[in-house]
């Protein structure tokens, strides 16, 4: 699948004449609990010719490319990204810390230095629950539930545990952030859990766990007060436009 996604790269650059300078997994296959149906959730960052950011006219800020039950491709503009970064938006710092990059670039090295500059713990712990607890209100009220939305909530909520344990930026891999944030006593059941979802299809159904739950309500509260009492931070905006003119600028 590998060489078929590089392949996907080449013609997206070819054909919306672009450069490609980072391609990475971000989805359940990055965070390591993918099911055997699981699709492949490809994100990229490009540039445009220079030309095109002198342009008066508006250019889309994103490339839409494949969307079937095998890949999903899309990719930001990097004008884009770096603005998403200046705003201490999570997903592009996830893009940037992913296990799985398929393209790499001195480009993509040069930003993965640049987004420790721009985390803000407020911001991200506020994302973190904002997924788990939409996904726990809206996924996991009946008696029988899908397994994989158990862990779409409790990974973002042991992402939020990590970031108000040690300030800094979560990993992707779910078994980190159970071995570094998750209680003894839990573990063994989110091990069966795991083992259960990557050996059945996506939509998988299992009763609800009750320890879960509990562990989920607690979490979802002292996250939200953490968010709500963690400091503002204000970025400049000198270190992104330094390296977007070195991107664009390539001899």
């Amino acid at each position: 699948m590998r060489d078929i996604i590089l392949e996907k790269i080449k013609e997206i650059e070819e054909k919306e004449n672009v450069r490609v300078i980072m391609a990475i997994e971000s989805g359940s296959r990055a965070w390591g609990f993918e099911s055997p149906d699981s699709d492949y959730d490809v994100r990229f960052v490009y540039v445009r010719q220079l030309e095109d950011y002198l342009r008066l006219e508006k250019v889309r800020d994103v490339i839409e490319w494949q969307l079937d039950d095998v890949l999903d491709i899309n990719g930001w503009d990097l004008k884009k990204a770096l603005q998403l970064m200046h705003d201490s938006n999570p997903t592009i710092f996830e893009w940037c810390a992913s296990p799985i990059v398929y393209k790499d670039s001195a480009y993509f090295d040069k930003l993965k230095e640049l987004r420790h500059s721009y985390f803000s713990c407020k911001k991200s712990l506020y994302h973190y629950w904002h997924m788990a607890s939409n996904n726990y209100q809206n996924y996991l009220q009946g008696d029988q539930v899908k397994i994989k939305k158990y862990f779409y909530v409790i990974r973002p909520l042991l992402a939020a545990k990590w970031i108000i344990d040690k300030g800094t930026q979560p990993p992707m891999l779910f078994s980190e952030l159970v071995e570094a944030e998750l209680p003894g006593e839990l573990k063994g059941i989110i091990n069966k859990l795991l083992d259960m979802k990557q050996k059945m299809p996506e939509m998988g159904l299992a009763s609800k766990i009750k320890e879960l739950d509990e562990f989920i309500e607690a979490e979802l509260e002292v996250v939200k007060k953490a968010a709500d009492e963690a400091e503002n931070t204000k970025n400049d905006w000198n270190l992104l436009d330094k390296y977007f003119i070195y991107a664009v600028n390539e001899e």
